[in-house]
């Protein structure tokens, strides 16, 4: 039996890079593991099935976020497959690389929309089915304090955004004992980052130097992260921001 054998858990963005590994590290930990997608149904039922081959339990559940209604939406969906949930990993999350004189009204309202105000209203619409005891992980970014990159400005306006409500929600949840914690990647590869990473060896020693460990950071390593912060191990961590950058230097 897993270490989270019983447990119910909702990673959204979950077909794809980081939340896909994500999802297959808790299902293998025993959770049974809704995957949320934006639009990719042929991902999420992939990473479904690689769950699902490796003895878990996993269903997928598709609603496109940084919409009126999105969260009502999410949970409408949830709620035909699964009671009560255990482990909530808000991963989906959007990019922008538009510098501050060229980033559109239509932009920002997006990038913050998805980053930050569904995470918000998923977690309010959510509290009645998240069970005591539980686990809520944001995933933020090393850009939210790491070296300043003005052409990520508004991306990392929202990650600093999604770590206040992560200080002020581990207040408001911990009579519950439920913990709440931000996990902050650095360069990790996965299909997002493929054009820039795999473009030259000189592009990706590019990044690896970034890290102090001198490696690009893999899905696996971040979801090892949130699946310790997930357990009964990480339970006296919460409120906190968690480095998975692998020392990433300004």
């Amino acid at each position: 039996m897993g270490v989270l054998a019983g447990r119910t858990a909702l990673v959204t963005g979950g077909s794809r890079g980081i939340g896909r590994g994500i999802a297959e590290r808790l299902g293998r930990d025993g959770a049974r593991v809704a995957v949320h997608y934006g639009s990719n149904e042929t991902a999420a039922k992939q990473t479904v099935a690689t769950i699902e081959a490796a003895g878990g339990s996993a269903f997928s559940i598709g609603v496109e976020l940084g919409l009126p209604g999105d969260a009502e939406a999410l949970w409408d969906a949830f709620d035909r497959h699964a009671e009560g949930l255990d482990i909530l990993v808000n991963n989906a999350g959007i990019g922008t690389s538009s510098a501050l004189g060229e980033i559109t009204e239509e932009e920002y309202d997006k990038v913050f929309a998805v980053n930050v105000k569904a995470p918000h209203f998923i977690v309010r619409h959510g509290l009645g089915r998240l069970r005591d005891g539980g686990r809520v992980v944001n995933i933020s970014s090393g850009l939210a304090r790491t070296a300043a990159m003005p052409d990520k400005m508004a991306y990392a306006m929202t990650k600093g955004a999604l770590d206040v409500f992560t200080r002020d929600l581990s207040k408001v949840l911990g009579p519950r004992g439920i913990t709440v914690n931000s996990v902050a990647p650095g360069i990790i590869d996965t299909d997002v980052n493929a054009e820039l990473l795999h473009a030259s060896d000189e592009s990706w020693a590019q990044a690896a130097a970034y890290s102090a460990l001198g490696k690009v950071g893999t899905p696996a390593d971040v979801a090892d992260v949130v699946a310790f912060l997930a357990s009964d191990a990480g339970r006296w961590v919460t409120g906190s921001w968690v480095d998975a950058t692998g020392g990433s230097l300004p």
